[in-house]
Order: structure tokens, then sequence, then C-alpha cells
């Protein structure tokens, strides 16, 4: 098993057969001690925060593959806190798609002279290029056209696939009386269909959810969906 890269969240080892190993670990994103899934730097660790990533990944991937939407997901392996995926390689240098149901985090952010925070958004999708440098930038449809990165016709395949698992993982977390204010994808090709794929993770760790009007942190948030 080889490491191939070191990443902020899970290592990534190279498998057999187009397949690829994700260590999930107990780091997650934020700044300054304060969880942020929308921050681009590692801000602080907690334990049990890699295997309660991968319960909810495991439960959501099983979901969508059942749904039969294409996803990366092969298995897990709770005890040894890993994932099983098909290679894929990524959109571009690397992008990350967000679908938000609510004015928080960076969008507010960005637009709080026009919007107030937790005001209703209809499944607005942006998509941010993976540059730590230079803060992962917000791209729009014409620039991803322009540069190369993604045809406009791939660009609206991207948006509703994103809308169709987002509002699957919403229902879902509705369920158990939780709500979706925003969600962070990752999507990239099958190495051996050139399939576009769901990649990476869906967990407490991507995502904001609160609970009559509270942010509910990612390991609780774990425990109060698969309770």
């Amino acid at each position: 098993m080889q490491l191939i890269y070191r990443g902020k969240t899970k290592d990534v080892y190279k498998l057999d057969n187009n397949q690829i190993l994700l260590k999930f670990k107990d780091d997650v994103t934020g700044e300054n001690g304060v969880f942020d899934p929308g921050a681009n730097t590692v801000g602080l660790t907690i334990e049990g925060a890699g295997k309660s990533g991968l319960k909810m990944t495991k439960y959501f991937y099983e979901l969508l593959n059942s749904r039969g939407i294409p996803t990366h997901f092969i298995g897990a392996d709770l005890d040894n806190v890993s994932m099983t995926v098909k290679e894929a390689q990524v959109l571009g240098k690397g992008l990350e798609v967000i679908c938000r149901y609510k004015a928080v985090g960076s969008f507010l952010r960005r637009y709080a002279a026009y919007c107030q925070e937790g005001q209703d958004l209809d499944r607005f999708v942006e998509v941010t290029i993976k540059d730590d440098e230079r803060g992962d930038p917000v791209i729009s449809e014409d620039a991803l056209a322009m540069l190369g990165i993604l045809s406009k016709e791939l660009y609206q395949q991207l948006k509703q696939l994103t809308q169709q698992i987002c509002d699957i993982v919403k229902e879902e977390l509705a369920k158990k009386g939780l709500e979706l204010y925003d969600i962070k994808l990752e999507f990239g090709y099958d190495k051996a269909t050139n399939q576009l794929l769901l990649i990476d993770e869906i967990s407490g760790g991507n995502m904001r959810v609160y609970q009559q009007g509270t942010y509910i942190p990612p390991l609780e948030l774990e425990k109060i969906f698969l309770s």
C-alpha cells in the first residue's frame, strides 16, 4: 500500500485495481481553534472526528449508491477508520462545489450588505478552486469554461447532480429534526470509465447543520443523526 498524499483530514493510499484507500484523521478544518467547514486550513484536532466522519460518510454513500447516483464509494472499515474508493481524477487541479440553503459562512461575509444571516437560499450552487495560497477563490461558470476547466455543459451536469445529492442529504437530516444550511462536495472522473463521480466524504466536517436555530458541531451531529 503506497502513500501518495497527506491531506488536511485524510491520508491517501494507492491500492491495486484502480482503487484508493482513504485513511480518516482527527484533524478538522477551521481557524484559531474554531471549526469551520469552509476553511482551507486545519484549525484543530478533535478526538474521534475521523471515525465520526467516516460513519456519516458510509451512511450517505450507501444511500446514494442505492439511489443510482454515481459515487467513488466501494466500502468502509470503521475499525481501521478507512474507506476504499474508486480511483478518480479531480476536476481541474481540484474544485469544491458548495450548495447553500441559508446565508451563512463565506456567503454571508461576501454579501452581508444584501442579505441577513440565515436568510433562505434556493439550493444556491457555487464552485471554488482548491488553492490554499489564494484562499480558495470562487470561480464563475464563464471563467471555468474560458479557462478550460469545465465546459458549460459539464457545469450544468455538475450543478444538477450537486442539487440532487444535497436534497437527499437535507431530507435525511430533516428526519432527525436537523436542518442543513450548507454543504461542500467534491467530484472527479472515474479513472477506469471517465464517469463523473461524487468523491471525498459527506460528513459533519463538510456541512453546517442546525437544530432549532442552534449550530450542531460535527461529533454531536453524528451522534444525533445516527442514533
